[in-house]
């Protein structure tokens, strides 16, 4: 029966369940590895408890567990600095996300969260789902945030305090009604989610001005007729960001989801299934009552370690004390230090600096471990206060020069014969080379994690070193401060420098014992020694290389950018009939729905008109002028902000290039992210963003040489998925989209029609990427039946597809991870999830041995590359997704290529033989727009 009158859905928020859980108990480990699990053991309870307590005639029919998605949300386009100040989850609450999902499955409730939106706004669009079918809806939350969505068959109830908030429990908090509970946001603002609002208002004042202006709209329009002065001038001076403020605390209830409130319907749990969860978390009482309760034998939880190694199953392992660690001050104690890493063999190293650039930042102290539990620090360049009026740095007392300690321990650093361990080595080895030093061999503790556990959980010191070793460090923000009031490591007093520094050294040795043994254990030792070990180094020589940026260029491009943002706003206003705030949502809104009267506007709660990018394609692509005008005017915004003012801050004074940083483990594919800045995202699709690249130049007598793998996704794909007519394509060089819109659409090749081959091409990569019929709708402008059609042929054309993704999804759900042609390892939790996040993990599992593979090759290809150009006047300078960047001097391009060539389109061989051939283009210009 569909969802109507006389149906009831509670809206759980999830976040409001886990912080609940995670403060209110003592924090709580699994014996069996140290897993952190309070907060989920917090969360089964109060989830048990709701399901208990919600029987009878008020009983729900319909309930879900709403969480949010971390990452971005379109609030962090509208306004860059939304939710800036919040401070990062607690390392030993970041892994129990995850279980905590899988926990709400466990008992059987809907599991809910969608990237790029916030947990409220999925509430709000299903409350009114509800409301607008006949039903009534409970949220189940304390969040004020939530408030404005009460009436209509609307409650909420705050779980903590049993209260149900209605009507007058909103007037009570905000002194208005739930109408206008945004617009006293808006005004007031919020701290905590870094909403601006309006500056010397708070709450009481912004209700007693919207009682009296009637709604928010009207008190801005009338705002110079307030008698103080500050409000006065507070709204006037910042009447825009009042709105950006609006926009941000305006929760969308329109919404398009993929799952329907009918998939919602309360359904008994699996007792097996929720059993076998809590014995594995090793919850034993809940164990119980739940067995009671559903009259079935609890099963057996062990106390025996049956997981991941921790502190108590490494007898070896003393505790950690960290008053036992050693500051080395003299030569002789530092030559004993050396002394005993040549008897060891090995030793853990970490550097302590003045910030987090390496290129910049200055070395502070180093610090070394060759037994658990006995590490040193050496401080370098600790100072007192401020420098002195003459430059002097006023070094404290006790300490070695830095370039005698650098001196002693630099045959150690750069013996063959000894091993050095770190967690996230290639920044110390880029400190140590800008010292002269060139580290090696070396392990790396984060990537020996992400080679075992990539999708599991995150690899950063802290979060590992809770999770299997059952220990957390002291935090940096003892040490450092928050703020403004931060100071750098140098000024940090020795002792507690010792301290912190002297642990580093001593976590990631402990973490390198656990984790090298189970690289063979779990198959994963090829990955790490032949894929993430040696690129490490790759990586470090190209990011101290940088690549050159012309400060002129972004400078001339972004005064054109604002030229052209001008014209078009007098070209907008124009088409509008009168002026108005091109950036503002609400009055755009206004412009085309209300004024222009243009089909396809959608209000929300609060009467203003959603004008995303969707809505304004879609209303271009109708042939409206002012929409499409809009979204050109946005895209040279975020152009401008994003590109060519901030890539100017980036140029390093020194070398007059930009040296971004590489994270290997930033996608659980394999996939290279990179930061400060981000060079992955350099836009492409317009020729604006094309432009950008123009200011990244060649140095003088040099070129880019640019080179890129060819539609390498879709050559992997015929080989897993053994599709014969597509590799023959491959083999003979066709133009791959037409071969399939002739196959497809039974039309010849010669001749097509240049749309039949865009939508195949549409197909093409967007199989790849689990499309859907809306997806595909969308990126096509046509019917999602027709869109659908199109998918259904594609898979009736070449079953190997559907067969391959079938494949693989029961690979996943079988052994909960899938791997790369490579053997790499993508752990996928969450692959028997239910509801809407069933559809995410299966396209991220079908998609990921693809991704993967593909990035494994350009890997191989990178490690090999040094080796290559070695003799060549050549440097590899970036990685982009499929493409290489090099410097090249001019009269050796073509040499270059040729050499470059040769190791990109063979560099599977000979662990892989794929069944198509691998092609790469390449292009050369004096910048990167012209190269690529």
């Amino acid at each position: 029966m569909a969802f109507g009158k006389g149906h009831h859905l509670h809206l759980i928020d999830g976040s409001a369940f886990i912080f609940r859980a995670y403060h209110a108990l003592p924090p709580l480990t699994r014996k069996s590895d140290g897993l952190p699990v309070g907060a989920v053991a917090g969360f089964c309870n109060m989830l048990y408890r709701y399901i208990e307590a919600n029987t009878g005639s008020d009983a729900p029919t319909h309930a879900a567990v709403i969480f949010d998605h971390s990452g971005k949300t379109f609030r962090n386009d509208l306004y860059p600095a939304y939710k800036a100040n919040r401070p990062p989850a607690p390392e030993d609450l970041r892994p129990q996300f995850p279980l905590t999902r899988d926990a709400t499955r466990a008992f059987n409730v809907s599991c809910i969260e969608i990237e790029g939106f916030e947990a409220d706004d999925i509430i709000a669009t299903l409350a009114h789902q509800a409301r607008d079918a006949g039903g009534n809806a409970t949220i189940i939350s304390s969040d004020k945030d939530l408030m404005q969505l009460i009436g209509g068959g609307v409650e909420m109830l705050d779980p903590m305090k049993n209260k149900r908030i209605d009507r007058e429990g909103v007037e009570e908090k905000f002194g208005v009604g739930p109408e206008r509970v945004v617009d006293v946001q808006a005004l007031a603002g919020d701290s905590v989610d870094n909403v601006p609002g309006a500056p010397g208002i708070g709450i009481k004042t912004a209700a007693l001005l919207i009682n009296e202006y009637g709604d928010l709209d009207t008190l801005l329009a009338r705002a110079n007729e307030i008698k103080q002065p500050k409000r006065r001038e507070s709204l006037v001076n910042n009447a825009d960001l009042i709105r950006v403020s609006r926009d941000l605390v305006q929760l969308d209830c329109n919404m398009t989801l993929d799952f329907s409130l009918d998939s919602l319907e309360v359904q008994e749990p699996d007792t097996d299934a929720l059993l076998a969860f809590l014995s594995e978390m090793e919850f034993r009482t809940i164990v119980k009552r739940v067995a009671e309760r559903f009259k079935v034998t609890p099963p057996i939880v062990e106390d025996a370690p049956t997981a991941t190694p921790s502190k108590a199953a490494e007898p070896d392992m003393p505790p950690f004390d960290v008053d036992k660690y050693e500051r080395v001050s003299t030569m002789a104690a530092l030559e004993r230090w050396i002394a005993a890493i040549y008897e060891r063999g090995y030793v853990a190293v970490d550097t302590e600096t003045t910030g987090l650039d390496a290129m910049q930042v200055d070395l502070v102290g180093i610090s070394l471990c060759v037994e658990a539990g006995t590490a040193c620090y050496i401080p370098v360049a600790h100072t007192m206060g401020e420098d002195d009026l003459f430059g002097g740095s006023n070094l404290v007392d006790g300490q070695l020069s830095l370039n005698m300690v650098l001196g002693a321990l630099r045959p150690v650093l750069e013996d063959e014969t000894i091993l050095k361990i770190g967690q996230n080595m290639k920044y110390d080895a880029k400190i140590f080379a800008r010292n002269g030093i060139r580290v090696a061999p070396y392990d790396d503790t984060m990537l020996l994690s992400y080679a075992l556990n990539a999708g599991l959980h995150n690899h950063g010191m802290d979060a590992l070193s809770e999770r299997y070793l059952d220990h957390t460090p002291i935090p940096t923000k003892d040490l450092l401060g928050t703020g403004k009031s931060a100071i750098t490591f140098d000024k940090v007093d020795l002792d507690k420098a010792v301290k912190y520094a002297a642990e580093d050294a001593d976590v990631t040795l402990r973490l390198w014992q656990i984790f090298k043994p189970k690289l063979h254990t779990e198959q994963v030792t090829t990955v790490y020694e032949t894929l993430e070990r040696p690129l490490s180094p790759v990586l470090v020589d190209m990011e101290m290389a940088g690549i050159k940026v012309d400060r002129d260029v972004l400078s001339r491009m972004s005064n054109a950018f604002a030229q052209k943002m001008a014209g078009l706003e007098a070209e907008i206003h124009e088409l509008a009939g009168g002026a108005f705030n091109v950036g503002s949502p609400k009055q755009l809104g206004e412009i085309l729905f209300d004024q222009m009267g243009l089909e396809g506007g959608k209000k929300g709660k609060t009467g203003a008109y959603a004008t995303g990018a969707d809505i304004l394609e879609d209303l271009a692509s109708e042939g409206h002028d002012l929409p499409a005008r809009v979204l050109d005017w946005r895209q040279l915004s975020k152009l401008k902000s994003t590109y060519t003012d901030a890539l100017q801050t980036f140029i390093h004074p020194d070398t007059g290039r930009v040296h971004t940083s590489y994270i290997q483990t930033g996608a659980v594919t394999g996939r290279l992210a990179s930061s400060d800045p981000n060079l992955q995202n350099i836009p492409i699709r317009s020729d604006e963003g094309r432009r950008i690249r123009e200011a990244f130049v060649a140095d003088r007598g040099k070129k880019l040489v640019s080179l890129d793998y060819s539609q390498i996704e879709l050559r992997i794909l015929a080989h897993v998925a053994r599709i014969d007519s597509l590799k023959q394509a491959f083999r003979d060089g066709l133009d791959i989209h037409a071969m399939t819109a002739s196959e497809m659409f039974g039309v010849p090749i010669e001749g097509m029609d240049p749309m039949v081959r865009r939508q195949a091409k549409a197909i093409n990569f967007g199989v790849i990427y689990g499309i859907s019929g809306f997806g595909l709708a969308r990126n096509l402008r046509i019917p999602r039946k027709e869109a659908q059609g199109f998918i259904d042929r594609y898979f009736e054309r070449f079953p190997g597809i559907k067969e391959y993704m079938d494949e693989t999804v029961a690979f996943a759900k079988d052994h909960k991870y899938v791997a790369t042609l490579f053997g790499r390892k993508i752990h996928t939790p969450e692959i028997a999830a239910k509801g809407p996040q069933a559809g995410f993990a299966k396209r991220a599992a079908i998609n990921a041995p693809i991704q993967g593979t593909a990035a494994d090759i350009i890997r191989r290809a990178m490690i090999r590359m040094p080796n290559a150009i070695r003799d060549l006047p050549a440097t590899m300078l970036l990685q982009v997704h499929d493409e290489l960047i090099f410097e090249v001097d001019e009269d050796a391009c073509d040499h270059v290529i040729e050499v470059v060539k040769d190791v990109m389109e063979n560099a599977s061989d000979p662990a892989v033989k794929l069944d198509v051939p691998i092609e790469v283009d390449a292009g050369v210009g004096d910048n990167w727009a012209e190269a690529h």
